[in-house]
């Protein structure tokens, strides 16, 4: 057998690597991985301890104060220090869910106030200069630890606020760890210089906008989350480069200290200054050496429209800009044919978290008449299983106390809440479950309110047009969609709402009708775990917003820099006919009268004519 001739090359290399190729590509990985192997390295969390206060071991008792409060140590003398200062104020911190004395700490003065915001005026200067590495870095360290100790700090949030550690997790972990990833993610992309479009007129021009710190920043914050409220204006002002000087509720002073405290510990271990960040300790009455001082260039207020409104008058002694999230009366209407069963665990928890002490708690339910007797039976059943009491073990308790609901934390408003209450029964409301204060069987002066569920309720009655932050299920029927929304949008207040229903479509119809700056379709509250989102609301729930990149930048200064594009080619000049001094008012009339209808008239035709006007105005 005969085989054709082929001419085999055996000299082709086609298919194989060059070697100064293979060289050369793992040269370029290995450059590539050890830049990575330095970069995370440089931006890796950076471990910092802080010892957990005793009050939160299991073993630790104390004191029980027989009429807490926060000036208690005007009654009782024992729980002053042992030299109190003269002509000083103090603030008596305790646990509400079980009355002990945690501890009597003195109010800053006016002086000392001031002394704090120049101290974070000086911090800042450095700061301003860190990059966004260094702050990232800080941001990542702090999430780590609370990570690591999320145990003590849901401990340290109960002791001071009677809450349970279920809604510590849910309330001031979860969403503080949100907040943290966000700014680690995405907090750079937010503040990073943007250009912006030019128009025909400036086609020879580059525009963009950039976001400079704002220096020294504030924040007054309200004591429901003391964790969440704390960290989260601190760790926004310090990714914008600022410093912060942060005036807390003082029923929370002695967590938040802690708090606080954990973050300047945090700073001084990846090499900054910790005097960016300063806490103040005073009564409201005090609390102008902060709102009107003139390094503060912004700030943040969280808590109630009263004292919001204070707040925001005291700030224009400098013109000094605010954010308000003030309270709220948020709506969570049902739709027709809403499956019940389906969402009434989400519904439980939008009314009952936090014992109610939650501004975007659900406050009133709307559900269609159809479907009132269900929703109202069902809620009246789950809230009267609803344990009241206390998370954290006492010495002498056995075991682990068991609670649904924790404590309020002042019973100062328990009169106010009941006499609500009577007068909406009194206007044809229906009270199946609480409707008053619950007494622990041995934490006597625990301040807790029985988890409360009102049927039938008038939309035009206190407790559906009031802001009540506490325990308290008002359920509101309707007969159409349209008086749904009617009534959820006929309080003063629009802060945040839900809307549930069987029709996703229809759902985002009603959300839209809505008057508030937040809405969850078939949830709760949702909208604060994405940080990618503003938070904030209209009306009187106050305005500005925090979170998202809008409560980023709203912590700097926005600066427009328009450059020339081509510098060495064309620049701005002053045609001759406009020139200093004019030498035709006609003439100068003529060419700008032709530029504008050039450049904005509607009609090519139109445009040339009036380029021909300017250029005749112009002398060519």
């Amino acid at each position: 057998m005969s085989y054709p001739d082929i001419d085999y090359d055996y000299d082709d290399e086609g298919g194989v690597i060059d070697p100064v190729k293979l060289l050369t590509i793992c040269f370029a990985l290995g450059i590539w991985l050890v830049w990575r192997r330095y970069h995370s390295i440089l931006n890796r969390a950076i471990f910092f301890r802080l010892p957990p206060p005793p009050q939160i071991k299991d073993t630790w008792t104390a004191q029980k104060i027989l009429q807490p409060s926060i000036e208690a140590h005007l009654v009782y003398d024992d729980l002053l220090p042992n030299f109190p200062l003269p002509d000083r104020r103090y603030i008596t911190a305790y646990d509400p869910a079980t009355a002990y004395h945690l501890d009597t700490i003195l109010a800053d003065s006016p002086e000392e106030i001031k002394q704090k915001i120049h101290s974070a005026h000086i911090a800042q200067r450095k700061w301003a200069e860190t990059s966004f590495d260094d702050r990232r870095r800080v941001m990542r360290s702090l999430k780590k630890w609370l990570v690591d100790n999320q145990e003590t700090c849901a401990k340290v949030a109960c002791r001071d606020t009677g809450k349970t550690m279920l809604d510590a997790a849910l309330g001031e972990i979860i969403t503080t760890c949100s907040k943290l990833d966000w700014l680690i993610n995405h907090g750079e992309r937010a503040l990073s210089p943007e250009s912006r479009h030019n128009n025909l007129i400036m086609f020879y021009k580059s525009s963009s906008v950039h976001y400079e710190p704002l220096g020294v920043v504030a924040a007054i914050t309200s004591w429901n989350y003391p964790l969440h409220n704390a960290w989260s204006p601190i760790i926004a002002a310090l990714f914008a480069g600022n410093s912060v000087v942060l005036k807390c509720s003082e029923h929370v002073i002695w967590s938040t200290t802690w708090f606080v405290q954990a973050i300047k510990e945090c700073l001084k271990a990846c090499g900054h200054d910790d005097e960016v960040v300063q806490l103040v300790c005073c009564y409201p009455e005090e609390a102008e050496a902060l709102t009107k001082h003139p390094l503060v260039r912004h700030i943040t207020f969280i808590g109630s429209e009263r004292v919001g409104r204070i707040v925001a008058q005291a700030a224009t002694e400098y013109l000094t800009p605010v954010t308000l999230e003030l309270g709220g009366k948020d709506p969570a209407i049902i739709l027709p044919s809403t499956d019940l069963e389906k969402w009434i665990s989400l519904l439980m928890r939008g009314v009952y978290q936090n014992a109610g002490q939650n501004c975007i708690g659900i406050e009133r339910i709307l559900v269609h008449e159809s479907q009132y007797d269900e929703l109202f039976r069902m809620f009246s059943e789950r809230a009267d299983k609803l344990r009241p009491g206390h998370s954290l073990k006492s010495p002498g308790d056995g075991v682990a106390p068991v609670a649904d609901v924790g404590a309020m934390v002042s019973g100062e408003r328990f009169p106010g809440l009941q006499h609500a209450i009577q007068e909406a029964a009194d206007q044809g409301a229906i009270l199946s479950v609480g409707g008053e204060p619950w007494h622990h069987p041995y934490l006597e002066q625990g301040t807790y309110f029985k988890p409360t569920v009102l049927g039938n309720v008038d939309p035009n009655s206190a407790v559906a047009q009031h802001e009540l932050f506490a325990p308290i299920a008002t359920i509101i029927k309707y007969e159409t969609i349209d008086q749904a929304v009617e009534i959820a949008n006929g309080t003063r207040y629009g802060l945040g709402a839900s809307v549930f229903g069987p029709v996703k479509d229809e759902c985002i119809k009603v959300a839209k009708r809505l008057q508030c700056g937040m809405v969850a379709v078939n949830d709760f509250g949702v909208f604060y775990l994405n940080q990618d989102l503003p938070f904030g609301g209209t009306k009187y729930s106050g305005y500005g917003r925090f979170g998202g990149p809008e409560g980023l930048r709203a912590l700097t200064n926005t600066k427009a820099i328009v450059v020339d594009r081509w510098g060495w080619a064309i620049q701005t000049t002053i045609p001759a006919v406009l020139d200093y001094p004019v030498r035709s008012v006609t003439q100068s009339w003529d060419f700008i009268s032709g530029m504008v209808g050039f450049l904005y008239a509607d009609a090519w035709r139109t445009r040339l004519d009036a380029l021909s006007k300017m250029l005749r105005a112009s002398g060519r």
